[in-house]
């Protein structure tokens, strides 16, 4: 019996992450966050971070990854199943029924309007998750290292065309040869 509470919190909690991120997997990372790490403690909010880090830079959607990684953890083989059926299968289900809608009354002030709504929604949500990141990041290697990284990433990005997967990597790179000799 608490196996299949188990399974129907997995799946209650991924689909509500990701119906209600509107936007795609970025939008639904925030709320991702939020059932994984505060509602039902799955992990703390430095192992959501190791989480997404290692989904961002492995190929293919952010969010079905981190529901297939949390739902192995939680429950094994099953977890893995219900969890990424829980991303994939509602969120593909709307986007044909909505897209064909959408498409329906494409040049509706309505839609125009709600879609222009819920954009600065999304960027909110994007700045939190990219504080509390941050504050993770900053207690687990320091002020200066954060600093220093984040830094070097945003010169590289933004003045040179290195392909972001590449800057992922070079992070990758440095915390498995600096930092995984100095974090404690």
């Amino acid at each position: 019996m608490e196996q299949l509470q188990t399974w129907w919190e997995l799946f209650w909690g991924f689909f509500v992450a990701n119906v209600l991120g509107y936007g795609g997997g970025p939008a639904s990372i925030p709320l991702m966050q939020e059932e994984v790490v505060n509602h039902y403690a799955w992990m703390t909010n430095e192992q959501f971070g190791d989480v997404l880090a290692v989904a961002n830079a492995l190929p293919g959607p952010i969010a079905t990854k981190i529901a297939a990684f949390v739902g192995y953890q939680v429950a094994s083989w099953p977890g893995f199943i219900i969890a990424t059926l829980a991303t994939v299968v509602p969120s593909a289900t709307a986007l044909i029924l909505l897209l064909s809608l959408l498409n329906k009354y494409r040049t509706s002030n309505v839609v125009k309007g709600m879609t222009l709504l819920v954009q600065p929604v999304i960027a909110v949500l994007m700045m939190l998750l990219t504080w509390e990141m941050g504050i993770v990041s900053i207690h687990t290697i320091n002020v200066w290292q954060t600093l220093i990284i984040a830094g070097i990433a945003l010169f590289i990005l933004t003045k040179t065309k290195l392909h972001p997967a590449f800057v992922i990597l070079i992070a990758f790179a440095y915390g498995a040869i600096v930092l995984s000799h100095t974090i404690v």
